[in-house]
This record gives structure tokens, sequence and C-alpha cells, in this order.
């Protein structure tokens, strides 16, 4: 079980939320990552979010939620207009969401990338950023982020979500 454990400590990392200039949510089906971010948002850390993600491409539609569908039950577009929903039922004023809905072959890198042109487009120089993404991806979002903003200091905010995290994502 030793290989297990020197996986998880590597896959699972969060940091404790620091004041960011904004807030990045990966692209996904599940809503606890942007309900994390909308709360992080109403506590003050960040002036703005943007959720990334077109679809998983291989099906060619955004599928639904994958939990809580009593909650989040739309014909969404894409997983920024999901996650969209997500974070305006939670408390956040749609002026601050700014919606990134190309990403989709390259899965996390696209996120980065296409939110990286979406930031610079808008003028924004980002120092600090948070990324509220799933637990099991955490490190995946950190890299690619990363590789994107090299000069940014990250904090990772991720959320458990059903039957994925630390004590049973293998």
């Amino acid at each position: 079980m030793r290989i297990i454990k020197d996986i998880t400590n590597f896959i699972f990392i969060e940091d404790i939320p620091r004041k960011a200039d904004i807030i990045f949510i990966p692209g996904g089906s599940y809503p606890e990552p942007s309900e994390k971010a909308a709360s992080l948002w109403v506590q003050g850390f960040a002036p703005y979010i943007i959720p990334s993600g077109l679809y998983n491409m291989r099906i060619g539609h955004f599928p639904g939620t994958k939990s809580k569908a009593d909650i989040y039950n739309g014909d969404y577009e894409s997983e920024a207009d999901f996650m969209k929903d997500v974070l305006v039922k939670s408390g956040v004023q749609e002026s601050a969401i700014f919606l990134e809905k190309q990403a989709g072959d390259r899965g996390t890198v696209d996120n980065a990338f296409f939110s990286k042109d979406m930031t610079d487009s808008m003028g924004l120089v980002i120092n600090k950023a948070i990324i509220c993404c799933k637990s099991f991806h955490a490190r995946r979002c950190l890299l690619s982020y990363t590789w994107v903003y090299p000069q940014t200091e990250f904090f990772i905010c991720p959320s458990d979500v059903i039957n994925r995290g630390r004590k049973d994502w293998f």
C-alpha cells in the first residue's frame, strides 16, 4: 500500500486560501468546486472568477451534473455555463464571472491556456490566483496553470466529490 500512499500524497494537495487576483475553476460536471469558489468569492478572497470549459469532446456535449441534480438541473450548453449557474445560485454576482468556453480537446491544459488568453485580453495581471478543482485533480491543475502563468503564486482549494476523495480515489 506504500505506492498508493505515495501517489495520494503527490496528487492531493491543498492550500489555505489567501487573497488573490482571481479564482480559476477548470472544467467539469461536479458542482462542488464551483460551490467552493463561490464561498471564497463571497468571503472576499478574489474579485473575479473564470469557470473554464466547453464539454467532454468524446461525447460532444455537456452531459449534465454528476451530483446535486436536484439543485443544478438546467440544460447547459457548456461546462462553463453549468459552473456559472452553480456560482450564481451560491451568491456570486454575474458581473464577477467571466466564462471561458473554448477549452476542450486538451483538458486542463486548455483550461489554463484559454483562461490566460482571457485574462490577457482583459488586461489583468495575475500575481496570485486560487484554483478550485476536484481534489483528485489538484496536482494536474497546479502543473497546468503554473506552466501557463509561470510568475503567478497559486493556492489550491480543492473539493472532494462522490467516490473520488483522498480515501477512495484509487
